[in-house]
């Protein structure tokens, strides 16, 4: 059973300009991580992308990726909300 979803998604900037993208789970987190990343793979990008194959894996909470993610897309500017959208 994979239990990874977001108590509360994470909404970050996406390919086109102006264009948001709300990511509800440890897994659209890390495939976006892999797949639609701007920026430079830091460290910080990297741990984002353990912490979510550890949630994914049942290993670690998914409230520890989404931390790890929201640091990573503050950290290159693609981070917008992580309120609930209204």
């Amino acid at each position: 059973m994979e239990n990874n979803r977001f108590e509360t998604p994470v909404t970050v900037k996406s390919g086109a300009e102006g264009a948001t993208q709300l990511l509800r789970t440890a897994r659209e987190a890390s495939d976006y991580l892999l797949n639609s990343w701007p920026g430079k793979r830091t460290p910080k990008h990297r741990e984002a992308l353990q912490a979510c194959h550890d949630a994914l894996a049942g290993d670690k909470p998914a409230m520890t990726a989404r931390r790890a993610f929201i640091a990573a897309a503050r950290e290159v500017n693609v981070f917008v909300t992580d309120k609930a959208p209204a």
